[in-house]
């Protein structure tokens, strides 16, 4: 088999679950209980004035 053969097949299995958990893990990481206080003060960390 072919380099480019095996690595196209490796990326379009894997890859394609990687990309998958990835994603869930970080929508999960971004609705986490908590995580809405820590947004928004890194969302004025740019608009204070020290």
């Amino acid at each position: 088999m072919e380099t480019y053969t095996a690595m196209r097949h490796m990326a379009d299995s894997w890859g394609l679950l990687c990309m998958a958990l990835f994603f869930v893990g970080a929508v999960i990481f971004a609705f986490r209980p908590g995580s809405r206080a820590l947004a928004d003060e890194a969302a004025q960390i740019p608009l204070k004035d020290d």
